[in-house]
């Protein structure tokens, strides 16, 4: 999942993202404790994918806090 296809999901798909990401790094980690884990470079994929997530909430949460900031400006 890019940054573009982040940027297109809906508050509840990329908590559902979120979560999902975070069970398969869980699932990484205990495969790399284990020696399990073949690909160690899927640690840094999981940890990069959960930031972009977010990094997306985050933006959406400000945005939110702006639009209600100016919307209360424009009624006092």
């Amino acid at each position: 999942m890019t940054r573009n296809s982040v940027h297109d999901l809906g508050d509840a798909e990329l908590l559902e993202e979120l979560a999902a990401a975070k069970d398969a790094l869980f699932k990484s980690r205990f495969e790399l404790a284990t020696g399990a884990l073949e690909n160690t470079t899927r640690l840094g994929h999981w940890k990069r994918q959960i930031a972009r997530i977010n990094t997306e909430l985050r933006e959406r949460e400000i945005a939110a806090a702006e639009a209600a900031a100016s919307s209360t400006e424009r009624t006092a």
